[in-house]
């Protein structure tokens, strides 16, 4: 009896292996139709395959991967309605469970940060760009969406501020320039509530721009960045200087746009 028990414990763990090693092979199969599916739009067959690869081998991180990607998919960027808001929060989720296996995945990370960009969750977006600054610190892309994520932060107040107030706005658009400055305690208010996000705006597109030089988009909005920065100026002369950096911005921007940069 105790031979026999013995050889049953045996051929029990030398089976161990094999049948991990089948699961393992059977994720794949799924991991493979749902690619297939996937690369014909079929994303709901993509999901239901790649949901298997990952119960099957939860170590398959390309299958995870794929699951949020698919996810991602289905979301619309921008839609309020509760079902989409749904499949944005379950393509959230399968990203992180990336991350937890592979806390540095860049795809992972972009794709969250842009998920609650499209949210209206700014300071999500901008904690997942932050994420990726530490991932790859010569990368000037999340440089540029901490930036933009700034000005998206900050330009409404602005906004408020200058209806509240009723500055009047200028009546040619092409020239922001020509808009007057905010009373010294609008001014130290606005300075208050913006002066942090506008430093860190201006400093982390410029970092961008040091990465990548003659780069059209985050010019622009270090321009738009820069007229922020004039509104908090305490004196005019700061405040000319900003605008005048923000103009050559412009300047430079169109130049690059004309010769094709």
């Amino acid at each position: 009896m105790k031979v026999y028990k013995f050889f049953l414990l045996g051929a029990v763990l030398l089976s161990l292996p094999f049948s991990s090693g089948c699961q393992k092979l059977r994720a794949r199969d799924q991991l493979n139709k749902g690619v297939a599916a996937y690369r014909n739009a079929q994303f709901q067959a993509a999901i239901m395959h790649f949901k298997q690869a990952v119960s099957l081998d939860s170590t398959l991180l390309n299958a995870k991967l794929y699951l949020a990607t698919a996810y991602n998919n289905q979301y619309i960027p921008g839609g309020e309605s509760p079902e989409n808001l749904k499949i944005g929060q379950q393509a959230i989720d399968a990203f992180q469970e990336v991350l937890r296996a592979d806390p540095n995945n860049t795809t992972a990370i972009a794709s969250i940060g842009q998920i609650y960009f499209n949210m209206k969750q700014f300071e999500k977006a901008k904690e997942y760009q932050r994420h990726w600054v530490q991932a790859e610190p010569n990368n000037p892309v999340p440089y540029y969406w901490i930036g933009m994520l700034d000005w998206a932060i900050v330009f409404p107040h602005t906004q408020q501020m200058r209806k509240d107030l009723k500055i009047e706005f200028p009546k040619d658009p092409k020239d922001p320039s020509s808009l007057p400055p905010f009373p010294e305690k609008a001014r130290a208010k606005l300075e208050e509530e913006n002066g942090p996000l506008v430093k860190e705006g201006v400093d982390d597109l410029e970092k961008a721009l040091q990465l990548k030089p003659n780069d059209f988009d985050t010019m622009s909005y270090l321009n738009l960045m820069y007229r922020q920065k004039a509104d908090l100026e305490p004196n005019a002369a700061a405040r000319e200087a900003d605008l005048k950096t923000a103009d050559d911005l412009v300047n430079k921007a169109i130049a690059l746009k004309k010769g094709g940069g």
